[in-house]
């Protein structure tokens, strides 16, 4: 395929990298700061600007990633699909749900694709878990608990991140959204939130660099969940219990360690189960696979893992969640 990138940060970067190593073309790429765009087009052997409008304006694309910062996500998506191109669209698919709506709607006019950049569903571990769910191994899943994070870093109040105008809110968009998107995918549509928000460390009020919700499932489910950016060593953890059993998903590789994905069934007396566990070694594949199912759904002309409506689901929870931490007040879901 011929691709764009529009945003050339950290994201952006790797998302031209997957594109070159995967075998399609990088033609161009956009980011404001010109010392950026030079050396991605350098690696990639692309052109490049510092302007998005030159790129969705082009003819000869057909997917184009944008990996901006948060305020620029729904503006530069949907004139990238009305201009007639498929549309990778980073997390969280704009700063709130009526942003993502817009990008959602924006695909549909245009007849393309939009998928959001949820890598975690192509995490090995994460995706043999939901695989061995689906299977019915520990039977209908009735909770979810979660734990994800990092440190941080010094500055964080000097990056467009801390300003709720461009970000749009703090840590619970930034992972929290992962974890949101996950546990719609293990446990079903989500109806109701509650959340409290905390600036517990960084000076980067009014976003928050902690986040902890609950989330009940149409079904009944409970999800409970904490994303920080004071884990001081990173961390993933992702439970999944059932009627049968449970599994639990540690590390996503790198600095959040070796990959592992264990689970039991449960014993009819009651007894501690024996665990399973397999480890995923080696290093993070999930851009690459990704950008594969994504290729692969283009071809075939059918949804992506993870699409529009994958990520405006998570805004709405998001929205929710958002609402109940301002009002002390259990929130529902918005379109569950």
């Amino acid at each position: 395929m011929r691709l764009a990138v529009i945003g050339c940060g950290l994201i952006g970067t790797r998302r031209a990298k997957v594109g070159v190593e995967s075998g399609d073309e990088v033609v161009v790429v956009a980011d404001i700061s010109e010392e950026r765009a030079r050396a991605v087009a350098e690696a990639t052997g692309s052109a490049w600007t510092t302007s998005w409008r030159d790129v969705v304006e082009r003819d000869d694309l057909d997917v184009v990633v944008v990996s901006t910062s948060n305020d620029h996500l729904a503006e530069a998506s949907i004139a990238a699909l009305k201009s007639g191109k498929h549309v990778l669209c980073e997390k969280p698919l704009g700063r709130n749900s009526r942003e993502a709506a817009a990008i959602a709607g924006g695909a549909a006019a245009a007849g393309k694709l939009l998928k959001v950049g949820f890598n975690h569903r192509h995490h090995p571990a994460i995706a043999a878990a939901h695989e061995r769910v689906e299977q019915g191994a520990i039977g209908e899943v009735f909770a979810i608990r979660a734990l994800y994070g990092h440190g941080g870093r010094p500055g964080y109040e000097k990056e467009w991140r801390a300003d709720p105008a461009r970000s749009g809110g703090g840590e619970l968009l930034d992972q929290g959204v992962h974890i949101v998107d996950l546990a719609r995918w293990f446990i079903g549509e989500i109806s109701q939130a509650q959340g409290m928000l905390a600036t517990s460390h960084w000076p980067i009020q009014p976003v928050e660099d902690n986040a902890f919700a609950l989330l009940r499932s149409r079904n009944g489910g409970v999800v409970s969940f904490h994303t920080s950016w004071t884990q001081w060593k990173n961390t993933f953890r992702f439970e999944v219990v059932g009627g049968d059993g449970y599994l639990r998903i540690d590390g996503l590789g790198g600095s959040y360690g070796t990959e592992r994905l264990t689970i039991a069934r449960r014993n009819e007396d009651s007894s501690p189960p024996n665990e399973e566990t397999t480890s995923f070694e080696g290093p993070d594949r999930s851009w690459h696979l990704e950008w594969q199912e994504f290729s692969e759904a283009i071809a075939q002309n059918r949804q992506p893992l993870g699409n529009g409506a994958d990520g405006l689901a998570a805004a709405r929870i998001l929205d929710a969640i958002y609402a109940s931490a301002a009002s002390g007040t259990t929130v529902e879901v918005g379109g569950a």
